[in-house]
């Protein structure tokens, strides 16, 4: 993320003394931002953040946690992911993370784009795209970039962690059967519940498994051909009027036929996750139909715009 993207909370600090000639001279420098910026501004970047408590570095029990101790800090929740097309989905994984204690700051590490395309696959969303939907996240009071794919004693020490919060499927990547495995045998594991029904796969999906109407959809809103990357649309059928773009946009063949609320399994009541320690059945299988390719070139465009002006 560019530098300027939080120079709202940079503070200028300016020291002033007095010259021999009884003039002011002033110096400017940057500080790091404080630790608690409220609700008003995006949450910080850590690495932009003022040093924390320079105390050694000593967790706190789940005991502990729970009865909202220690008193003199928060207890210090870390959550990660890859937050693509950041969806409800997410947003909740955070509110659960966030209202795991009575007193968490919350702590969201975001992978970069070499790191995530290495071990899970192409993003819609690029990393800098990702880190500003999490930090515009009311439930995070700090963003970790280029986040690591497996958390090492060292990071943990670093962002001072206590616990660290993800739904307890085991996560099998990087040649690990589960990435978290080492978090949960130290007792830092504070499981969370996926929320049904709602994925960045399915939203990729329905988009998808719906391209023609979307196709549609985007050319009417003004994008061309060359920006959609698609070589030859069948322009004729768009300009047949809007009786045709209506009935492709119609419930029938819309992406609102998209799992409808009696198809999808509906969100978990969330309760503290400590309670609960069913896992989540997966996903529903995403429905298909097929896409339709149609054809016209842009040659065809600019010969149908001729016509019109004449």
């Amino acid at each position: 993320m560019e530098a300027e993207s939080s120079s709202g909370l940079l503070l200028s600090r300016k020291r002033r003394r007095e010259g021999s000639n009884g003039e002011a001279e002033e110096s400017e420098r940057l500080g790091k931002i404080p630790r608690f910026t409220g609700l008003k501004h995006p949450a910080p970047f850590a690495d932009e953040l003022e040093p924390a408590d320079k105390k050694p570095y000593a967790r706190v029990t789940m005991d502990e946690a729970k009865r909202g101790t220690p008193p003199e800090r928060p207890v210090r929740v870390y959550a990660d992911g890859i937050f693509d097309v950041f969806h409800s989905g997410h947003a909740r994984a955070l509110m659960q993370a966030k209202c795991l204690f009575p007193n968490t700051h919350l702590i969201v590490g975001v992978c970069s784009d070499d790191l995530t395309h290495k071990f899970k696959g192409f993003t819609v969303m690029n990393e800098d795209e990702r880190y500003d939907a999490i930090r515009h996240c009311r439930y995070v009071d700090e963003v970790v970039r280029n986040a690591p794919w497996t958390l090492t004693p060292e990071f943990l020490a670093k962002h001072r962690i206590d616990f660290v919060a993800h739904d307890d499927i085991p996560y099998s990547s990087a040649g690990s059967d589960d990435v978290y495995k080492h978090i949960k045998e130290a007792g830092m594991f504070a499981p969370t519940q996926r929320t049904e029904g709602i994925s960045t796969s399915d939203i990729i999906t329905r988009i998808v498994r719906d391209y023609d109407v979307y196709v549609r959809r985007n050319l009417q809103r003004g994008y061309t051909a060359k920006e959609l990357n698609v070589s030859f649309i069948n322009k004729h059928m768009l300009k047949e009027g809007k009786g045709r773009m209506l009935q492709a946009i119609s419930p029938r063949h819309s992406p609102s036929s998209s799992p409808t609320r009696d198809e999808r399994s509906p969100s978990p009541t969330f309760r503290l996750p400590f309670f609960s320690k069913t896992s989540p059945p997966p996903s529903p299988p995403p429905h298909h139909s097929g896409a339709r390719g149609y054809l016209i070139s842009e040659d065809d465009d600019e010969d149908d715009e001729d016509d019109d002006e004449n």
